[in-house]
């Protein structure tokens, strides 16, 4: 499996032949802009698109996304009609607790525990955990608080990779993510995403998180950066 992160909370996830990229905030990200990667760069033979909830800063370029490289896009029946509506052709519509099987990987909805709209309700948001027949089962917890259910999740997805929110009033914190980690899961690899886009609003990097785990398997990568699991 090979991982990319390209700010906000979009990852780019690599298993077999399909390639997922989860949350595309890419234009408008200032992250991803200023990073020097471009555009066609993150989204070339994209298969899949995977998202958690209906805010823009997710949803982000899904529909030209999925229009303009024919992938397959994921999410729950609502969202998943919403970005038929700006351009997606080949849908997924699922739920929470659903999974979407294919070949290279199967991708359950999970709870989370934030909001989802944009100026419509969009369902409910959701957790992404994609398990790979390479063996490796990744979270990406979308935007949410910690939650008691996390425990279940934990317990029965087994996740090796977590990708967790940290940069505070909109998600967890550093302080909270860091318990939730260690609380809940034995990740041998944490992706910290959720901060540094909106100065004055989250946090402007991951060095408080980075600090409460003291470092225990938290990775940061750089915009683009891939990483091989």
């Amino acid at each position: 499996m090979k991982i990319a992160w390209y700010g906000h909370s979009c990852f780019r996830v690599e298993t077999g032949s399909s390639a997922i990229l989860i949350d595309p905030f890419l234009n408008g990200n200032p992250t991803f802009e200023q990073s020097g990667v471009a555009w066609d760069e993150a989204t070339k033979d994209i298969t899949h698109v995977a998202l958690t909830h209906g805010h823009s800063d997710h949803v982000g370029d899904a529909g030209e996304i999925c229009q303009q490289r024919g992938a397959t896009l994921l999410a729950n029946f609502e969202l998943a009609m919403f970005v038929k509506g700006k351009g997606a052709e080949k849908l997924e519509p699922m739920n929470t607790g659903g999974t979407v099987y294919t070949t290279d990987f199967e991708l359950t909805l999970v709870n989370a525990l934030h909001s989802s709209s944009q100026e419509v309700y969009l369902g409910n948001p959701n957790g992404i955990v994609i398990r790979t027949k390479e063996g490796k089962t990744l979270y990406h917890m979308g935007d949410t608080d910690m939650f008691a259910g996390m425990g279940l999740i934990a317990e029965y997805h087994k996740p090796q990779i977590g990708i967790v929110p940290i940069g505070d009033r909109f998600t967890m914190g550093a302080r909270s993510a860091a318990f939730t980690c260690k609380k809940f899961f034995a990740f041998e690899m944490i992706l910290p995403c959720h901060y540094g886009t909106f100065p004055g609003m989250l946090d402007p990097n991951a060095d408080k998180f980075v600090s409460e785990m003291a470092g225990q398997n938290v990775v940061v990568p750089k915009v683009g950066q891939v990483l091989t699991v």
